[in-house]
């Protein structure tokens, strides 16, 4: 049964209600990561953690996140959208409480994989109750590009938030989003509303599958982290078990009767571009944001909440993902919009490859704006991609492949940078290698993506 809302019943007070909430949803992931980058470097030095150590305090969320997002996905799907959203926003408030509380490096770095497990779920869950509540074209669009919008203004304020808490105490980046969480909770029990698919019994999501893709996911990524720190001969054998992992799960999904992820979606050429184009954009900002934020803080001295300010700019994207890119959607489609997203973050990139030790910030500038103006118009017509032309049925399993390109690339651009960092001597030289990571990972992703637009186009 179709649980589309009535095209009568779409623009009602309470359906724009429903999407506040599901944005609000997503606005707090969003800050709970940026909070997080900013007070890095505080807590490394109230729990004594390496940078390797302080990675994962990042990278262990991001790895619950994709890992388990395949899975999260296809359990909205079969479990009902709202019940799978509700419960697991519970999950993520308590936690995101117990972070706060923890004592040592290990405790936080267990308590952020369990929050990233949680966002697994209630982000495809999310995604899917809007693309299933707005039918397919300008208005699911709109929706879907406030949404994105919300989600870029949660990255961008999150890192101002998130200097001004930890300038009192870095625990306050994580209980802040619990309160969050609370609220979002007790609206969306009243907002979301719940449909025939929310009373679905007797499903069961593919658990040999979601566990081996996770593994996978977690040995890929540990093999680039460790790469610095390691023989060659241990980096290949980490990368060589994550892929040999990869092939088991394709093998579990072919015989499998209630597969995680129908192989025959992957048939989709548009799907699989915006796919691999999301995971590197991912890749190289979060690469990108970890670099900056460790140059400003621990090169240049400067507090969490002047590197909050300097990186503030990239909040353009909040106000022009909703006003701007849908007129340029309209007008000359999502694909060449993509494109030209992904071009600008390169060119900002780029323009932070001259930076110093004394650098001003006005030549710092630059780079911000024009990467938020980029993060506006490629973020938001990916997710428009990822999902149009996917049956209802399947739209968490969608979300759920997009969100899993989203956090692995985030993962692993975490990664590849820190590995460069670590292994490089000490100073303005090292950020710039570490650069070459988002400079890298945008430039594939621009290429992947104009490969399908010239097919379009012949």
């Amino acid at each position: 049964m179709s649980t589309t809302v009535p095209t009568e019943a779409r623009l009602t007070p309470r359906t724009w209600g429903m999407l506040f909430v599901l944005c609000g949803a997503i606005f707090l992931e969003g800050i709970d990561v940026a909070m997080l980058n900013v007070a890095l470097p505080a807590i490394r030095a109230d729990l004594g953690m390496s940078t390797g150590q302080l990675q994962w305090v990042i990278s262990a969320y991001v790895l619950g996140y994709g890992g388990f997002m395949l899975a999260g996905g296809r359990a909205a799907d079969l479990f009902g959208r709202r019940r799978m959203f509700l419960a697991w926003l519970a999950v993520f408030l308590v936690v995101s409480a117990a972070g706060g509380l923890a004592g040592e490096g290990w405790l936080l770095i267990a308590a952020r994989f369990v929050a990233g497990v949680a966002a697994a779920v209630m982000a495809p869950a999310g995604l899917s109750i809007i693309t299933t509540a707005f039918a397919e074209g300008p208005q699911r669009n709109r929706a879907l590009l406030v949404y994105s919008g919300t989600a870029a203004a949660g990255f961008s304020l999150g890192l101002v938030l998130g200097g001004l808490l930890t300038a009192v105490n870095w625990r306050l980046v994580l209980f802040v989003p619990a309160v969050l969480a609370l609220l979002i909770l007790v609206l969306g029990a009243s907002l979301i509303p719940v449909t025939p698919r929310e009373r679905v019994t007797g499903r069961r999501v593919d658990l040999p599958g979601a566990v081996t893709v996770t593994a996978a996911i977690v040995l890929l990524v540990l093999g680039v982290e460790r790469s610095a720190h390691v023989g060659a001969a241990w980096t290949a054998a980490l990368v060589a078990a994550g892929l040999a992992l990869g092939a088991v799960f394709v093998r579990i999904e072919r015989r499998s009767a209630a597969p995680l992820v129908r192989l025959g979606l992957l048939r989709s050429g548009t799907l699989v571009r915006a796919n691999l184009a999301a995971l590197l954009f991912s890749a190289a900002f979060f690469g990108f944001q970890f670099v900056a934020v460790l140059y400003l803080q621990e090169l240049r001295g400067w507090s969490t909440g002047q590197t909050s300010l300097a990186m503030l700019a990239i909040g353009a994207d909040a106000v022009l993902a909703p006003t701007l890119t849908p007129r340029l959607v309209r007008r000359f489609g999502n694909a060449k919009v993509v494109v030209t997203g992904l071009v600008l973050a390169l060119v900002a990139y780029v323009l932070f490859l001259p930076i110093g030790t004394d650098t001003a910030y006005l030549a710092m500038f630059p780079t911000m704006i024009v990467l938020g103006v980029a993060f506006a118009l490629a973020y938001g017509p990916l997710t428009i991609v990822a999902t149009n032309g996917v049956d209802e049925s399947e739209q968490g399993l969608a979300g759920g492949l997009l969100y899993t390109s989203f956090q692995f690339g985030a993962a692993l651009g975490l990664a590849a940078c820190t590995a460069v960092l670590t292994g490089a001597a000490a100073g303005p030289g090292s950020y710039r290698m570490a650069l070459a990571v988002p400079i890298a990972a945008v430039a594939l992703a621009a290429v992947i993506s104009g490969t399908g637009l010239r097919k379009r186009v012949a």
